[in-house]
């Protein structure tokens, strides 16, 4: 699991019956920098992820995803999805520090 900041949504025209209930979300991945609270630039300089969502994250929220093989299995039938939200975190505690999301 990997965590990231959602700083856009993605707006599909038409969509796989599959995704029905959840939605895409634009993600910045997190460095340890980053998770450790460190006073940085909000996006990092990592490439971006889309990750598909049904759990609920929002714009400036800090998601766990997971990618590749375990992204699809949570769904029933084989999905074409790489990124999928698996939690939302409130609270980060990183080598003695807190950092409250």
């Amino acid at each position: 699991m990997r965590f990231g900041k959602v700083i856009g949504k993605v707006t599909l025209s038409d969509s796989d019956p599959t995704y029905i209930g959840g939605r895409f979300l634009l993600v910045s991945p997190m460095d340890k920098a980053r998770i450790s609270g460190e006073d940085l630039p909000p996006v990092s300089g990592q490439p971006d992820v889309v990750v598909y969502d049904n759990v609920g994250g929002g714009l400036g929220d800090v998601i766990g995803f997971v990618e590749g093989g375990e992204a699809s299995a949570t769904f029933d039938k084989p999905t074409p999805v790489d990124a999928f939200n698996c939690a939302l975190i409130d609270e980060i505690t990183y080598q003695g520090r807190t950092h409250t999301l």
